[in-house]
């Protein structure tokens, strides 16, 4: 055996006599062909790595069965143990151990080289050693068609006599692709036990083709090394879980993973294994486990089945290959020379003499002699199936599928699923529906951030919704899979810190805790670089302005308010003045109506300018309906004339101004844009800190600062010329400092600390009453926001629009599958419909009144003043026909007493009558009052 420094020993185990037997020479019947008349035994020469004492106990036994029961089968043999992880060496240890077999010639020197090494380096130099020498070579090294390197050219003279059967260990990976393609496994963390299994050159070809992403790696020793290897995997969002291994290293595996809490129907245990007495056994609650198993080989005798379980060393299928395997290459190689197909004393090289072109051909079809020995054999466990070439030939066994489930440290299912036979691309053969179901859900870890209407919690029914929640949703109906949902705990999207980390959903996605980042996420240029996009499943969306809506003051009486009070009291004050002036005129003027009665009798329209008159004629004469019969007078027709231009100008006036003021009112916005704003100094803003808007006007004035630093070097650049120098010398400043001078002043205004604290600013509530405040934000927050808020309103235009995107871990194929899921729901229409549901017809959105919209016309909120003007006009006329109709009834019964009292009737006649045209007048008690008619 090999020592500890990895030195190979050469030891010859049997060294048997040189004396040949002789045998008989038989013709064939057509005398075609003759037997020789001598053979001798079989000299081998063996390779195998230290590391596998499962071939070395394995081929030690069989060739001593060859040396107790076949007489004259075994020659010398020559033993030669490489260390397989250094290639240099183990060629080195090979050739020399060659060099010293061939020295003596003649039929001393080896026929048959037994190649046990598995894989790695030793192996590759093995395989390029018995390419070269060109010796017959049974190989067991692992590798499907084309995996032995050096193998993969070779004429045909060499494809007769190099021959490679795929051992067990190497076949029983094959059963993971079968799995992976039958159950739709879309994660494998494949981990194998380095003892039994060797998985280097599984890497490439295993799942090649199969839409299942894997990772291949060996099983850590220590339960606590095992866990951390598992967490690991979680992290990578592996939740099936493969081992190739034995008893102890699946009871590891499993007592980790029930540590961790990886059971359930989101995580799926598969066990492989050689053995074919294993059941696992670990300190579990509960578990499902998935165990596939070689099936024991029926045995007549149950003395030979303990016999051979007593002989070989588990696990017992690798044993009796290597055992079969080594009994079939002497008896093959036996076959030969008894048949005279391979010489007696063969001629060989060493490695010092080769030079690609000397050496010899065997005209050995050492593959015939093989099948045709191993017909008449019968196996110590499982057969070999022989294919046309090499990749083909491997171990014929059957592994028998098993659905075990382990509830408190106890077996309380066993139940058989199906079974595989073992070979290259050979399907699994499942009789129970179980075992389809037996894979890990697909489940994924969704990070969010609660932003209305895109991701809500409903504290009722305690579940998430919102549209980005409807459209995860959506693209479930499109790629099944379920998901787990949790806030980010700083509540952040994610940005980048002066350390260059990151906090948020972003770091979420970089330490793996997370699959999906789903919110109302922007894609931006720093974050593309940590982790993936999908394609936008959102308009553009940029940052906005949101205010109080303007507060425009309403009243019954506004178009009073058009002119100033002491307007109003100077058009009253003219209006008596005017009406007494007109009166006076009338009285005194000798050409009025009043005083020369006889001029005008026959004029039809005869009106006396009393005082009452004055004033009717002076209102009138305010309105469309004009004052009627101008005065008769001269002077009175002046002050009419200078009243009709003073009330013109007057009712002209005051219908523009109230045009103007209603419409003015109605348009008054502060601001319209975002320059606007930078404008003034009145209306403080300022967004949320460390808010996305805020990082945009803190990048923006770096910026600027930056761009004013180089064109201030470039200026004072001594190295420059002259005349470049002068190119530099402007009056105006170059470099825009809008955002410099905007952030200052939203340093000196504060940012809020959240949502809330603006809008207490924009409501101007509590400490924040006097000073007017516009808020910067996400666009869609502003407009949820105006949706759910009347006294809201969203100024101008957005900016800085950027899309919304689903985050995922840099490198995950799941970019690719919900590239095509939103793209599938686009052409759908569906994500339009989800933009209906959650802004045009959210339950939660209000009605607001738009009496202030600039689209209405005037309100009765602000005219409504003159139907009062009408109904109190009403009322007051009402009051007075009451009043007329008392005093009418009251004088006719003064004139009756007036009557009935002679002395009093002298007194009557000197009192000038008073016309009153009430109708219909009352037809008794009255008779008297027709001799004033004609007073009338």
């Amino acid at each position: 055996m090999i020592s500890d420094c990895c030195i190979a020993k050469i030891y010859m185990l049997y060294v048997l006599s040189t004396t040949f037997i002789v045998y008989g020479v038989e013709d064939t019947t057509d005398g075609h062909t003759q037997k020789p008349t001598q053979s001798r035994p079989v000299n081998v020469f063996i390779i195998n790595g230290w590391k596998n004492e499962v071939a070395n106990i394995s081929v030690t036994s069989a060739l001593k069965t060859l040396g107790e029961k076949y007489s004259g089968h075994l020659g010398n043999v020559w033993s030669v143990q490489i260390n397989e992880s250094d290639s240099t060496e183990s060629l080195e240890t090979i050739c020399n151990a060659w060099s010293s077999a061939i020295s003596k010639g003649g039929t001393t020197v080896p026929d048959l080289i037994l190649d046990m090494t598995m894989a790695d380096l030793g192996a590759e130099a093995s395989s390029s050693f018995t390419a070269a020498m060109r010796v017959p070579t049974l190989s067991a090294q692992f590798g499907q068609e084309g995996d032995i390197h050096y193998w993969r050219d070779l004429d045909l003279d060499q494809k007769n006599y190099l021959i490679q059967v795929m051992s067990p260990n190497d076949l029983v990976p094959e059963v993971i692709r079968q799995l992976a393609i039958q159950i739709n496994i879309t994660n494998a963390g494949i981990l194998y036990d380095k003892k039994d299994f060797v998985m280097i050159h599984k890497y490439k070809n295993l799942l090649l083709n199969v839409p299942t992403r894997h990772i291949i790696n060996d099983l850590q020793n220590t339960v606590d090394n095992v866990k951390e290897q598992l967490s690991k995997l979680r992290d990578l969002d592996v939740v099936n879980y493969f081992l190739l291994g034995d008893e102890d290293s699946t009871n590891k595996l499993l007592n980790a993973g029930n540590s961790l809490s990886f059971t359930g129907r989101k995580y799926g245990w598969f066990i492989l294994t050689l053995n074919e007495e294993m059941w696992p056994s670990c300190a579990c609650e509960n578990i499902t486990i998935l165990l596939l198993k070689p099936e024991m080989p029926t045995m007549s005798d149950e003395n030979q089945a303990e016999s051979v379980r007593a002989k070989f060393p588990k696990p017992l299928i690798t044993s009796a290959f290597y055992y079969d395997l080594t009994l079939l290459g002497v008896s093959a190689m036996k076959s030969a020379l008894d048949n005279g197909d391979w010489p007696l004393e063969p001629s060989h090289i060493d490695c010092n003499s080769y030079d690609e072109t000397n050496t010899p051909t065997r005209d050995l079809d050492f593959l015939a002699k093989l099948m045709t020995v191993s017909k008449n054999m019968t196996p110590t466990y499982a057969g070999i199936n022989w294919g046309k070439k090499n990749g083909e030939h491997h171990t014929d066994f059957k592994m028998i599928m098993y659905m075990i489930n382990i509830e408190r440290e106890k077996i309380t299912l066993k139940e058989e699923g199906g079974d595989w036979q073992a070979g290259i691309e050979m399907p699994l053969q499942v009789t129970n529906e179980k075992i389809m179901n037996n894979t890990a859900v697909t489940s994924y870890r969704v990070i969010v951030v609660q932003h209305p209407p895109f991701v809500m919690y409903d504290n009722k029914t305690e579940k998430w919704e919102g549209f980005c929640i409807d459209l995860l949703n959506a693209i479930c109906e499109t790629m099944p899979f379920e998901y787990e949902i949790r806030e980010v705990e700083d509540r952040e999207y994610g940005s980048l810190k002066e350390n260059g980390s990151w906090n948020g959903m972003m770091k979420e996605l970089i330490d793996k805790r997370a699959d999906i980042a789903l919110s109302s996420l922007w894609v931006m240029a720093e974050r593309e670089k940590v982790v993936d996009f999908t394609v936008p499943f959102y308009d553009l969306v940029g940052l906005s302005i949101m205010m109080q809506k303007t507060k425009t003051s309403t009243s019954l009486f506004k178009f009073l308010t058009v002119l100033e009070n002491n307007v109003w009291f100077c058009i009253l004050a003219a209006y008596f003045f005017t009406s007494f002036l007109m009166w006076l005129f009338d009285r005194w003027s000798p050409y009025s109506y009043q005083n020369n009665r006889d001029k005008y009798k026959d004029d039809d329209e005869k009106r006396e300018f009393n005082l009452r008159e004055c004033f009717w004629f002076c209102m009138t004469s305010l309105t469309p309906q004009g004052g009627g019969e101008a005065p008769k007078n001269l002077s009175g027709r002046l002050v009419a004339a200078t009243w009709w231009l003073f009330g013109f100008i007057i009712i002209a006036s005051y219908t523009a101004n109230l045009a103007a003021f209603l419409t003015v009112s109605r348009l008054e916005i502060p601001i319209e844009n975002l320059d606007d704003l930078s404008k003034q100094y009145k209306i403080q803003y300022a967004p949320i800190r460390n808010s996305p808007a805020y990082s945009y006007f803190q990048r923006m004035a770096d910026i600027e600062t930056r761009f004013y630093e180089i064109w201030k070097d470039m200026s004072l650049n001594d190295s420059l010329s002259d005349v470049e120098r002068a190119k530099l010398a402007v009056w105006d400043y170059p470099v825009s400092d809008k955002y410099t001078k905007m952030f200052q002043a939203m340093k000196e205004t504060g940012f809020p600390a959240d949502i809330d604290e603006a809008l207490r600013r924009i409501r101007q509530e509590d400490e924040y009453e006097n000073n007017e405040f516009a808020f910067i934000e996400d666009a869609s927050t502003i407009k949820y926001l105006v949706m759910t808020n009347c006294d809201l309103t969203q100024i101008g235009e957005e900016f800085s629009r950027k899309p919304y995107a689903i985050a995922v871990q840099q490198g995950s194929p799941l970019k690719d599958q919900f590239n095509n899921a939103i793209l599938i729901l686009l052409n759908k229409r569906r994500l339009e419909k989800l933009k209906d549901k959650w802004w045009k017809h959210n339950p939660i959105k209000k009605n607001c009144d738009l009496k202030n919209d600039q689209s209405d016309g005037i309100s009765i909120y602000n005219i409504g003043g003159v139907f009062l003007v009408i109904f109190v006009g009403i009322i007051f006329a009402c009051l007075t026909l009451a009043f007329e109709y008392w005093y009418y009834r009251h004088q006719a019964k003064v004139t009756e007493l007036n009557q009935a009292t002679p002395s009093k009737l002298k007194m009557t006649k000197t009192i000038k009558p008073i016309r009153f045209n009430l109708h219909p007048a009352p037809t008794h008690g009255f008779q008297t009052i027709s001799q004033f008619r004609s007073r009338f």
